[in-house]
Formats: C-alpha cells, sequence, structure tokens
C-alpha cells in the first residue's frame, strides 16, 4: 500500500514539474520574442512537443512564421492554435489579418466576424473588416465597421481616417471632414 502511494505522490510531482517547466518555456519565449529574439523563440518553442502546445505556442510560432512571409506555414499555425481552442481569438484575428494582406477580403471577413463573436468589444476587428469592406467597395459595410470601431476606441487615428475617406467616396464631404478633422486632431495630441 506504502508503495502504490509513493508512486501516486511520484507522479504527481512529475506531471507538476513537467507543467512548471512547460510554462517556463513558455514565459520565456513570449519575452524572446518581445525582444526581437524571434529564431531563440521559434527554437524554443519547437522543443515543446506539437501536442502539448498552447493556443499561445502555436499563435506565436504563427506570427514568427508570418513576420518571414511563410504565410502558408503561419496559416498553419494559426489554424493549429483555433483547433487547440476555437475560442482564441487572438490566432483568428491574425489569421483575418494574413488574408487581408493577401488579397482574401472575404475569408478575412469571415475570420473577424469569428473574433467579434468571441470579443464583441474588440475594436480593431470591427476596423479591419471595415478595411477588407473597403477592398471590396462594399463602402456602407466599411462605414458601418469603422464607425462600430471608433465607439469602441475613439482616439485610433485611422479609424477616423479611414472613416472619412469611406464617407468622401460615399459623397458625403461634409461628414467626411468632420471625420477628418478628428483624425487631425488626433495625430497633433500625439505628436
Amino acid at each position: 500500500m506504502k508503495r502504490i502511494v509513493y508512486l501516486a505522490v511520484i507522479l504527481v510531482l512529475s506531471g507538476i514539474s513537467a507543467f512548471a517547466e512547460d510554462s517556463m518555456i513558455n514565459e520565456q519565449a513570449n519575452m524572446l520574442y518581445a525582444e526581437n529574439r524571434i529564431e531563440e523563440a521559434f527554437n524554443l518553442i519547437l522543443t515543446i512537443p506539437s501536442e502539448m502546445r498552447t493556443p499561445q505556442n502555436w499563435l506565436l510560432l504563427g506570427n514568427i512564421l508570418h513576420d518571414k512571409g511563410k504565410n502558408d506555414d503561419a496559416e498553419f499555425m494559426y489554424n493549429q492554435a483555433l483547433a487547440n481552442d476555437i475560442k482564441f481569438y487572438k490566432a483568428a484575428y491574425n489569421l483575418g489579418n494574413l488574408y487581408l494582406e493577401q488579397e482574401k477580403p472575404n475569408m478575412a471577413i469571415e475570420q473577424y466576424k469569428a473574433v467579434i463573436k468571441l470579443k464583441p468589444d474588440f475594436a480593431y476587428a470591427y476596423y479591419n473588416m471595415g478595411c477588407a469592406y473597403l477592398k471590396l467597395g462594399k463602402l456602407k459595410d466599411a462605414r458601418k465597421n469603422f464607425l462600430y470601431a471608433i465607439d469602441l476606441k475613439p482616439t485610433e487615428a485611422d479609424f477616423h481616417y479611414n472613416l472619412a475617406y469611406t464617407l468622401k467616396k460615399l459623397n458625403k464631404t461634409k461628414d467626411a471632414q468632420i471625420y477628418l478633422d478628428y483624425y487631425n486632431k488626433i495625430m497633433e495630441n500625439n505628436i
């Protein structure tokens, strides 16, 4: 009986030790990435077996690969993060950004909609969805999303600028000027 208890204690302690080690690797990889030591962060995450990687690990791998221009690999990593946790909105957001950059606005919009379902107060998802609609020439949808973004984060200059641009395209020059003035005011205060 004592052997069984002893074995159980050893198994629990080894599990805690492995969890602590993975946690340290995650923290160290995030720190390396933040310090722009990208290769070191990438190689460190690769030491974690794929079945043990967290959605954050997959996201970081995707970000690094995207930075390197390896977009197919980045897309795979973002999808792995989502397969690991369908509610990990950051992976869906980055996947949307990748699609937007690749001139796939419809696929980007799908991802941004998924982000908004998970995190309805994420202004950048609305903003980027507005940019995707702008690429499609759907100006009213773009306007609506830029307005949502501004409601959530009124101090973001680009939100105002793109709304002004969209309103100008919609021949609403007075309204466009209002948002262009907001843009200029924000830019003056940030200098």
